[in-house]
């Protein structure tokens, strides 16, 4: 029998700029010190406490290399800075870092490989609320991410032997001026002008395979943001949006602060684009851009480009944390 493959996806260690560390005497100005090149942290506390979240990560991946190095396996790892190529010929995915590397990840993959997340740093909920009053100890969220440092060799061995499947989650197509855009977003898309300050001016309706169609909305606002159902629990709902169920296939959308809406078209501004439809936008600024799952992946639009947005996208593989899975009854 083959020895299965398996790509190790990592989120690099640097993810803090360096800083001095000669002692302590190094971190504080002296009278005689020239002026800093950048501003310093006013709590030590918190210097320490990157430098830790650096060290854990790192733990986490000598971890994670560690059991694979004991398994019957042909691994091989990368950082997520240094890749930009599909990801074929492997029969796993495992990312470490947060959501933000999975992500990452998932824009090399078609629906073939199934991916696991590994959250390298979760957060410590009494070490946030025991250092509230002086700055935020949140760390990594790792929605999407099945295994910590804690449990990894038990979720992998399980997703080797099958008796932890992964769930097929929908994503996000588009189509730029009619040609498919080779990037399928996971949790979200955001259409906007590429300053934030700047008024985004776009028209959008929703079309059916049927050909039926809303009325046309034309918008000045901060931008368009669409999501899938995993997205949903993201920047969709800090906005104000609704968390969808995991198994939907449908695209929940926002108009970001939109500017004197009529009375006919407030009702049209948030809702959903059901599996059936898509929703085709055209954009007027001189400039814009299409931001897919965060900042990493950008796509520039300008006056007159025309965006067909849907859910006809490969699905992706994910090993999912159990409390994410749905019932049989669901």
């Amino acid at each position: 029998m083959a020895r299965r493959r398996v790509l190790l996806f990592l989120k690099p260690f640097d993810v803090y700029p360096p800083r001095p560390c000669a002692g302590p005497a190094a971190s504080f100005p002296t009278s005689s010190s020239p002026p800093p090149s950048q501003p310093r942290a006013a709590n030590p506390k918190v210097l320490s406490y990157l430098d830790d979240r650096c060290r854990v990560h790192k733990d986490t991946i000598d971890l994670c290399q560690s059991v694979l190095q004991h398994k019957s396996l042909d691994w091989t790892s990368v950082q997520r800075n240094n890749f930009s190529q599909p990801i074929r010929d492997v029969d796993l995915v495992i990312t470490v870092g947060g959501d933000g590397t999975l992500l990452r990840a998932s824009h090399f993959l078609d629906s073939s490989v199934p991916i696991l997340g590994v959250n390298s740093d979760p957060t410590c909920p009494k070490e946030v609320d025991e250092l509230t009053d002086e700055f935020d100890a949140r760390r990594s969220t790792g929605y999407l991410c099945a295994a910590t440092a804690g449990n990894f060799e038990q979720i992998l061995d399980a997703t080797l032997d099958g008796s932890r499947r992964p769930t097929e989650l929908s994503r996000i197509s588009m189509k730029l001026n009619g040609i498919q855009l080779p990037t399928y977003a996971l949790n979200d898309i955001l259409v906007s002008h590429p300053c934030p300050a700047s008024v985004s001016r776009f028209s959008f309706r929703k079309m059916s395979s049927t050909g039926e169609s809303s009325h046309l909305i034309n918008c000045r606002s901060s931008g368009l943001r669409v999501s899938t159902a995993a997205g949903s629990t993201a920047a969709m709902l800090s906005a104000g949006g609704f968390v969808m169920p995991l198994s939907s296939r449908e695209l929940q959308y926002m108009i970001r602060e939109p500017i004197s809406p009529t009375d006919a078209d407030k009702p049209l501004l948030h809702g959903l684009v059901r599996q059936e439809q898509h929703m085709l936008v055209v954009w007027y600024n001189q400039e814009g851009a299409v931001y897919f799952d965060g900042s990493h992946v950008v796509h520039s639009i300008q006056h007159g480009d025309t965006l067909e947005i849907s859910s006809y996208a490969p699905t992706l593989k994910v090993v999912l944390p159990e409390h994410l899975l749905m019932k049989p009854s669901e």
